[in-house]
């Protein structure tokens, strides 16, 4: 097996991010996308391979990863992408990561530990911004209140998103929110709750929506309760609200379509000198039945910058052998200082 790696999705705006972090780290990817067009250029720039493929093929798909070890999957919607990736992947025994923080795609590639590990093969998702330093910083507070039974998370993203966020969230807009209730994922109203939450630079208000985390931490640190929150404007909050009343509009196809051509229309993602210049702030709280309580926060890179050095660092210990297989998270695997190797992350623990 090759000792490099097949990033798929290589042309998108992280995808491409990760691969000139990769060459500027000596590592050669396999770039790889679904049409030739688009990968093409990106590989003759940075001097390496490419393979063009589509997921629907399944020949071609197994042809692709026969030599490689270990795919990265960058290349969204996962809710469409996902599972014919992680098929390949069983089929030709070949590690899986990807980016994806959607609790849907995150649950169905759980659904398949156990294939996984008769293959031999590790099912890592979620390797980016969402959600390593959240699932590290709730294996951190776990590990401060072993008998904690309720989790609460948040983050601040300081920054812009990219056209393929963007379409994200259009898609899962009319679809409410998640919380998890004595370890069931439980559906809630969108922005159900609304706390303030001090991430670092005074109090700022941020609501609860469905983060990956809602799905990984259980897994991570077996907490039955947990809850997301997110800083946004007083706007976006307000418009989570009018969701609630909305939903059956923004799921119609048309303003769904409508959306995403407005989307198209903007830049791919944040500049490098925004990423540079933003941060992303992370905060969690974990609670006894005693009402004992713990309190973590993080500061990280810029949710783009963060995912590729978290998703490279993840890539690099496992072409080193570093693998569990069965569905994993990043803190079951690599630990809950995981977060800690990455450049400019700092961590600090509060008293309640």
């Amino acid at each position: 097996m090759s000792s490099n790696f097949l990033l798929y999705g290589a042309n998108g705006y992280t995808g491409n991010l990760i691969a000139r972090l990769a060459g500027q780290r000596g590592l050669r990817p396999i770039l790889a996308g679904r049409t030739p067009e688009k990968i093409e250029p990106l590989s003759t720039e940075l001097g390496l391979e490419y393979r063009a493929f589509s997921l629907d093929d399944d020949i071609a798909v197994d042809k692709a990863l026969a030599d490689v070890s270990v795919v990265l999957h960058c290349a969204g919607p996962f809710s469409q992408t996902s599972q014919p990736m992680v098929a390949g992947c069983l089929r030709t025994k070949t590690h899986y990561l990807d980016i994806t923080g959607e609790v849907a795609v995150l649950e169905a590639i759980a659904a398949r530990s156990n294939e996984a590990k008769a293959a031999g093969v590790m099912l890592l998702p979620g390797v980016g911004f969402d959600v390593v330093p959240s699932d590290c910083l709730a294996a951190h507070l776990k590990a401060r209140l072993p008998e904690a039974t309720r989790l609460t998370l948040g983050f601040q993203a300081l920054g812009k998103i990219s056209r393929g966020t963007a379409t994200t969230m259009v898609e899962a807009q009319n679809q409410g929110g998640l919380v998890r209730r004595g370890g069931v994922l439980t559906p809630v109203p969108a922005a159900w709750k609304t706390r303030l939450i001090d991430f670092g630079q005074g109090a700022v208000a941020a609501v609860t929506i469905p983060w990956g985390d809602v799905s990984t931490a259980y897994y991570s640190t077996g907490i039955p309760d947990i809850e997301v929150y997110a800083a946004f404007p007083a706007a976006t909050r307000l418009g989570m609200v009018a969701s609630r009343y909305l939903g059956w509009l923004l799921g119609l196809p048309t303003v769904q379509d409508f959306q995403k051509r407005l989307i198209q229309n903007q830049p791919q993602g944040p500049s490098a000198a925004e990423r540079g210049q933003e941060r992303s702030l992370l905060w969690g709280e974990v609670e006894d039945n005693f009402g004992k309580q713990a309190v973590s926060r993080l500061q990280c890179p810029e949710g783009y910058t963060l995912t590729a050095l978290t998703a490279l660092a993840i890539v690099a210990k496992v072409l080193r052998g570093q693998v569990s297989v069965g569905f994993q998270t990043p803190s079951l695997v690599y630990g809950a200082n995981f977060i800690l190797e990455i450049g400019g992350v700092v961590r600090e623990d509060l008293d309640p």
